[in-house]
């Protein structure tokens, strides 16, 4: 199976860069981090800081399944303006089985910006809605197509998640996952030892 990578740049939203990772893990996917900093250690938007799996100046996109752009401020401008992550953008857009996922402020700030999303529905937080130049805006918290799967915040991290799990293995192992991690916790009866 050919590895996704979720790019981290300083201001990173950490909700949003780790559920990924956790939830393409849990399903088998092979999933990196990468800093765009020239160091492995990347601090988050609420200070966390994560040591990425590798730096992205060391990192070859060629054939990758997925990247992944989480949101946060800074994090997503500072993602805009590291201008070699613009090539691998393209190049994983052009390609034939190449997929983009973006969420919270990087629909917008990234793609909106290098105008991949003109003519495709999409959505990103509230307020940046502007940048997404000839995009169709979404009611949706999350929404897939054939090259992207967008989310509009934090909050939907997981159904985001998920999402690329399913466009990547198919609904039945996305629901799996998303079983397993009790996000249908009343929909099992067997769970005796629920107290939410």
């Amino acid at each position: 199976m050919k590895e996704s990578f979720v790019i981290l740049a300083e201001g990173f939203e950490e909700v949003e860069a780790l559920t990924p990772v956790d939830v393409l893990r849990r399903a088998g996917m092979p999933v990196k981090t990468v800093s765009i900093t020239d160091d492995l250690l990347v601090t988050g938007a609420h200070g966390i800081q994560v040591k990425a799996d590798l730096l992205f100046s060391d990192t070859s996109f060629n054939d990758a399944s997925w990247v992944i752009l989480p949101g946060g401020l800074p994090g997503a401008t500072n993602l805009f303006e590291y201008s070699p992550l613009h090539k691998v953008l393209v190049n994983q857009y052009e390609s034939a089985e190449g997929k983009i996922a973006a969420i919270c402020a990087s629909p917008a700030v990234v793609l909106g910006q290098l105008g991949m999303l003109k003519g495709r529905v999409a959505i990103c937080y509230p307020g940046f809605e502007e940048l997404m130049t000839g995009a169709v805006k979404s009611q949706n918290s999350v929404v897939s197509d054939d090259k992207f799967v967008l989310g509009a915040g934090p909050a939907v991290a997981l159904n985001w998640s998920l999402a690329i799990v399913a466009q990547e293995l198919g609904v039945d192992k996305a629901d799996s996952i998303a079983a397993g991690m009790l996000l249908y916790v009343n929909n099992h009866p067997d769970l005796d030892n629920y107290f939410g």
